[in-house]
Order: structure tokens, then sequence, then C-alpha cells
């Protein structure tokens, strides 16, 4: 069975998607379309801008939904998934490929997911950090031992987790994480607290935009970081979307069942190739592979 993935912030770089706009008309259909609906030039950005422009949440997460959602499109037939999945801001790519939902609906949320977001991190100087080589129950305890907020928010692979939460909190987590035997504990280049209760501003923001957005039957489940399982139901899928912005990603689970579901190839659609490592540590019988560009 096919499992189609999508990326989430951190996949992306300068000139993705333009291979896309100068080959296929629907492709530049779509992205004319993103910059009359986001109010800004968003394919100069991605396709001429710096790094430092493409960096900005706001430009960041659109980017990369449409760099996945178009790429979907451009497949044509050959997108037969089986079962879809998407790492955070990739949930909602996968929502627009499966069709819960349609393309300037799932624009129009992206775009206030990543404004929300922008705006909660400026409450409060917060970040994230990787941590690598502990189990995910010693990084979970020691977070709960650390005061201030720090909480597990990416289950990315086994002996790969990122924690989220108060700058002195991440940094106190940071050196307890290495006492314990971490191989790495590292702070990472993000705007805020991601997947952690310090995103509650930005959840709420985002709820009534969900709610108000119409939701279909999907042509085929989508597996959600908040649930980890084959979710159908469109309001139930509204409800781990909402959910989304303060739970954890539990990507590691995920795969794991879609793998028992079935999956035996997991095709990712997006910029880079980050799941695709991801999955060879979760699950070594499955082969992983990018969407090709059809000739």
């Amino acid at each position: 069975m096919n499992a189609y993935i999508f990326p989430g912030q951190g996949a992306q770089f300068v000139g993705m998607g333009l291979d896309l706009y100068e080959k296929f008309p629907i492709a530049q259909e779509m992205y004319e379309q993103a910059n009359e609906i986001l109010g800004f030039s968003i394919t100069d950005t991605m396709f001429e801008g710096t790094p430092e422009d493409l960096k900005q949440t706001k430009v960041t997460q659109p980017a990369i939904f449409l760099h996945s959602v178009i790429l979907s499109k451009v497949l044509g037939d050959s997108f037969q998934p089986d079962m879809v999945a998407g790492h955070s801001l990739g949930e909602f790519s996968a929502l627009v490929a499966n069709g819960t939902m349609n393309f300037e609906d799932g624009l129009k949320l992206v775009s206030q997911r990543a404004l929300a977001m922008q705006k909660a991190c400026e409450l409060q100087p917060s970040t994230m950090a990787a941590v690598l080589g502990l189990e995910d129950a010693v990084v979970e305890k020691l977070c709960e031992e650390t005061p201030g907020i720090v909480v597990a928010a990416n289950y990315n692979c086994p002996g790969q987790l990122v924690i989220s939460g108060e700058v002195s909190a991440i940094d106190a987590a940071c050196e307890k994480m290495k006492e314990a035997g971490a191989r790495r504990a590292l702070v990472l280049p993000v705007g805020g607290a991601f997947h952690s209760p310090l995103m509650e501003p930005a959840r709420e923001e985002l709820a009534s935009a969900i709610e108000n957005t119409e939701f279909n039957e999907p042509n085929c489940p989508v597996y959600q970081n908040v649930t980890t399982t084959a979710v159908n139901d469109p309001s139930e899928i509204k409800k781990n979307l909402i959910s989304q912005l303060t739970a954890p990603v539990k990507w590691t689970q995920s795969v794991e069942n879609m793998v028992k579901d079935g999956a035996t190839e997991f095709i990712e659609v997006g910029p880079g190739k980050v799941l695709q490592g991801l999955i060879r540590k979760i699950a070594k019988d499955v082969t992983g592979r990018s969407a090709e560009i059809p000739e």
C-alpha cells in the first residue's frame, strides 16, 4: 500500500517549486492564485528570495504547503494514496491532497496558522531543542522534573525527540539531558515553542477558523499527529487539527501504525527528504522515496 507523507517547517529552500511553475500550467495557475489569496507575492520569495526571507514563519509555512499540494496536483493520475500523513504543518497539505479540504481553504488556514504562531512566539521568549540518543520515557521524565514550561514536542524517530518550551527551561533541560547521556541536546533556530502549551493563544485563534471551514469525507484515511491512527470522520479530523498546535507531533507512532495497517512504500511529497530519513529509522522493512515530477 502507498502512504503519501508531507513535510513540515524546516524543509524549505530558495528555488523550491520553480521547476513546477515553469513546467506545468496548473502549477502556475495555483501559485498565482496563492499570491492573490495571501496578498503578497510568495512566489518571489520562494523562487528568488533570501534564505532569511524564506525562514519567516508567515512565509515558510504557506511556501511548504504550496510546494507539497501543487506537486500532488501535477502528479495527476499517478497520485493514488491509500493513506496520508503530514508532519505538523504537513498535515494541512495531506488534508488538501486527500480531498478533506479544498486548496483555497487549506492555504487560508495555513496562513492564519503561521500568523497566529508568530504572534504567540512574540508573547514570550521560547524555543525548541533536539535531543539525540535518549529513550522517549527518559526525555519525558527529565522535562517533567525541569522547572518552568518544557515538554516533548516532536517524536521524530527512535532516539530523536524535540523538546519545546520557555528559553530558560529548555536550557536547563538540555543540561539534564546531557548529564543523562544524550548524544546531543541542541537548541534549534526556530521562532518559538511550537507544539507546547505556549501555543495556546494560537490554538484559540485557529480553532474558530478551522470550525468555520468546510471539511469533506476524505478519499483515504489520514494518520493525524495527535491520535497517530487512521481517521476518516471530518468532524474528528477537525478536532485533532485544532489540538495539534499545543499537542506533540507523534510521528514515530503514526508511521508505526501506518506500517501495521499495510503501508509498504512511503512517498514524500514536498521539498527535501527529511521524512524519508526518519522513516528509515522507524521502519526497516519499507521503502521510501520522493514523489517524482512527471516528464
